[in-house]
């Protein structure tokens, strides 16, 4: 049973290091070119408008849940909102470009839709209720262009020199695999852990047993809520469920809640927003993905469409090099002896001499 669960934890590893590698290089990418006024005009504040520019922007990315954490992190250190923020963590891995290939290649068109509107719902939905708290140590913002208590309305910060885009681009990755990848580290181990478990407890094959309707749906949101499986790797076990006669509905609530979230991203989350819109970021999913599934086949039960006839087969993975090579560069770079002794090796530009 243990090695079932170490080999599974690594199966996960594997599929995730990838994209968790692509987010910390999108994470640093996002501090060092995008600047935090700009965030926090594009995605500042708990209303509609930017909580739905947050999910309609993460959604076509490539990522997985693992992935958008240090991403969503960055934006929200920057200056986005917490609704913002949540709905760039729910959107980002529950649907991309390649899951909606994916999907539309094995699940048809119905599916393919059903699931890119049910990500995008999903996470402006939970966006919206997450909005709703604060942070014990936040202040209120002020109102747009009065001032603060500086006496500015642009806040307390004091323009600096801009840098060379050279040394931006590097505080940039220092930030993102220094300070990014320190505070997730840890539960990234633990989620990732908990995953091996759950695959090698509960394969997800087997949750065909429990059938359609509400009582299903609800297993489906509980046990896919902190396993860890990315939307493209999640689409062909939606493919042996429905051909195990669990219906389109249930599907989806599983596409939809096991690759949006995870239990590293669930610890992440307390720690940077707090116990509150952890409860609310639980609420929202579980919820949403239900009613949209409900939904589904409730809309499929009145046009008679049926899903079944419009899968296909297609799609690969990602090669097993890219895997390996990744993992590797993740653990060295997360543990501080290997990073200090890389750090060493590589030449450090010196500054020019006046």
């Amino acid at each position: 049973m243990i090695l079932d669960i170490l080999r599974q934890t690594l199966s996960v590893a594997l599929t995730a290091a990838p994209w968790l590698l692509l987010g910390l290089l999108a994470a640093g990418g996002v501090k060092a070119l995008i600047p935090e006024a700009a965030l926090q005009r594009w995605l500042g504040g708990s209303g509609i408008p930017a909580t739905a520019r947050a999910a309609v922007v993460g959604a076509p990315l490539p990522l997985c849940s693992c992935g958008a954490i240090p991403t969503a992190l960055a934006l929200h250190r920057g200056g986005a909102g917490r609704g913002p923020t949540t709905a760039f963590l729910i959107g980002t891995p529950g649907v991309g470009v390649d899951s909606l290939a994916i999907s539309y290649a094995l699940l048809g068109p119905m599916m393919a839709v059903a699931r890119a509107l049910g990500a995008i719902v999903t996470a402006i939905t939970t966006g919206l209720l997450v909005g709703r708290t604060r942070a014990a140590t936040e202040r209120p913002d002020p109102p747009r262009g009065e001032p603060d208590s500086c006496g500015t309305a642009d806040g307390c910060a004091t323009p600096e020199a801009p840098e060379r885009l050279s040394a931006r681009l590097r505080a940039g990755l220092a930030y993102a695999f220094g300070g990014v990848l320190d505070d997730i580290r840890l539960w990234l181990v633990i989620g990732l852990l908990v995953a091996g478990a759950l695959l090698a407890l509960v394969p997800p094959a087997t949750l065909a047993a429990w059938g359609s309707g509400l009582p299903a749906m609800l297993v489906m949101a509980v046990i896919g809520i902190p396993m860890y499986l990315c939307a493209t790797a999640a689409t062909p076990i939606a493919v042996g469920l429905i051909a195990a006669g669990v219906s389109p509905g249930t599907v989806l609530v599983f596409l939809l809640a096991a690759p949006i979230t995870s239990l590293a991203t669930l610890g992440v989350f307390r720690r940077e927003l707090g116990t509150p819109a952890l409860l609310l970021y639980l609420t929202g999913i579980a919820v949403t993905t239900i009613a949209l599934g409900l939904a589904l086949d409730a809309g499929l039960a009145h046009t008679g469409v049926d899903v079944a006839t419009q899968m296909g087969t297609a799609g690969e993975m990602l090669p097993a090099w890219l895997e390996w090579s990744t993992l590797v560069i993740l653990i060295v770079l997360a543990t501080p002896v290997l990073r200090r002794w890389l750090d060493r090796l590589i030449p450090h530009p010196q500054p020019r001499s006046a």
